[in-house]
């Protein structure tokens, strides 16, 4: 099974390669993310570059189908949060994952 990578395993990363205090690279890791989270919500579009754009679509409604009855609801308007993947990430991913590494 993968594991996921969390907060504090980017700290520890940002910790081994810089060798700033844990504190201060914990610090570091959630100002990025709350800088990225604060351009999202006032409608920026974040783009990292050679890692991927995080976009926000507003979606219109539309009729939707309960699957459980059947029966027709609306789904109301909304604004999701969508990331496209940068070429070189796309690239690497697949070259990882085509050379067997698991």
């Amino acid at each position: 099974m993968s594991k996921t990578l969390t907060r504090a395993d980017l700290s520890a990363a940002v910790y081994k390669q810089i060798g700033l205090s844990l504190q201060e690279c914990n610090a570091l890791v959630d100002s990025v993310i709350e800088e990225i989270c604060v351009s999202l919500e006032q409608g920026d579009s974040v783009k990292l570059s050679s890692f991927g754009t995080f976009n926000l679509r507003k979606k219109k409604q539309r009729m939707g189908r309960n699957p459980k009855t059947g029966v027709e609801v609306p789904i109301t308007s909304r604004t999701v949060l969508s990331f496209n993947a940068s070429n070189l990430l796309k690239a690497q991913v697949n070259s990882k994952l085509a050379g067997g590494k698991k």
